[in-house]
């Protein structure tokens, strides 16, 4: 059960932390340099009302998901996130499950490329941060929530994404995904949650299915995706998919030729995007 320590400690941390530093706009009367509730429950893709319940030890047994998605928002360090999780009643996360722990210099990396669309995934591709660029070019995903944060999820159950693909590129995608998350399963086979996950696309995703028992073979690969973005039109970009040594996260990042047509939307829809999000 979620003790009163609990809520102290989130109480806390959230009193430490610098809006400036967690990418929020500057300015107006702050009755704390912290962060607010609302604030914080935004950063954390959760409700205001579970952040008060919380930090008052209302609240009962926060997922491992939520305790996750607090200490990112805090942007603990890995023992302030481990205390974290045994103040939940919670093992921190070992050595045999999905790495979900943004590094320092993840996020600083993150902080840095504040006009550039970036998303930081893990290893089975469930979306861990996305930056304004990023939710203004491809859909603000703070309200996605459990599986729906799956980005393998996303295409063989969901709604898919705004990238465009022809039948060639579409089977080369869907290649890529399935064979990088067994691959990933390979690495932790004791994640309990992966195999949820893979348990659930097999059951109701025919050509995930098929994929997945043919064994298939692929690699996520840069490349140029054109996507569809509903306000500015197309924008054909450079995809770039970095893998972080040590953490196992998947950073992609979209950048535009300077100068060009596509550049000037990817600008455009930027601006948009974040006047929406923050408006």
């Amino acid at each position: 059960m979620a003790t009163t320590e609990f809520g102290g400690a989130v109480r806390r941390w959230r009193d430490r932390a610098s809006p400036k530093a967690a990418g929020l706009p500057g300015g107006g009367h702050r009755r704390a340099a912290g962060l607010r509730r609302e604030e914080l429950a935004m950063l954390a893709g959760i409700s205001v009302d579970y952040v008060t319940r919380l930090e008052q030890g209302r609240a009962s047994n926060p997922s491992a998901q939520v305790v996750e998605a607090l200490a990112r928002a805090l942007r603990l360090s890995g023992a302030e996130r481990a205390h974290l999780f045994r103040l939940a009643g919670l093992a921190p996360p070992g050595p045999e499950t999905v790495p979900a722990y943004v590094t320092p210099g993840v996020q600083r990396m993150l902080d840095r490329l504040a006009g550039t669309p970036v998303a930081v995934y893990d290893a089975g591709w469930t979306l861990l941060i996305a930056n304004p660029p990023y939710a203004a070019l491809m859909g603000d995903p703070s309200g996605w929530r459990g599986d729906e944060r799956n980005a393998v999820w996303r295409h063989f159950l969901g709604p898919g994404s705004r990238a465009r693909h022809t039948p060639e590129s579409l089977r080369a995608f869907e290649t890529a995904l399935v064979s990088d998350l067994r691959a990933t399963c390979d690495r932790y086979p004791a994640d309990q949650r992966l195999r949820r996950l893979v348990a659930d696309l097999h059951a109701r995703s025919d050509r995930f299915a098929e994929l997945w028992d043919s064994g298939t073979v692929g690699q996520h690969q840069s490349g140029r995706k054109t996507i569809d973005h509903p306000d500015v039109g197309p924008v054909t970009l450079d995809c770039d998919v970095l893998t972080v040594a040590g953490s196992d996260l998947r950073v992609m990042v979209y950048t535009a030729e300077p100068g060009s047509e596509d550049a000037e939307r990817l600008a455009l829809l930027t601006v948009l995007g974040t006047q929406s999000l923050t408006g």
